[in-house]
């Protein structure tokens, strides 16, 4: 089972919250970032960075089913 980073683990008890790390480029995050991408990849969450999502915008939407555009 994958959980938001800051969720809770498999206690009920609330984990530390992990800092977000581009899937792809590695950048760190500084504090919450709402405009990064989350990606859902073999049933595991994978977060992109603004510069990586922009880079790759259209490869990303190349892969959503046409109902989403």
């Amino acid at each position: 089972m994958t959980s938001l980073p800051g969720g809770s683990d498999d206690s009920g008890s609330p984990a530390e919250p992990q800092p977000l790390v581009c899937a792809r480029c590695g950048a760190g995050a500084k504090g919450p970032q709402p405009t990064w991408v989350c990606s859902v990849e073999n049933g595991a969450r994978q977060y992109f960075c603004d510069t990586c999502s922009r880079e790759n915008l259209r490869a990303i939407e190349g892969r959503l089913d046409s109902a989403w555009w």
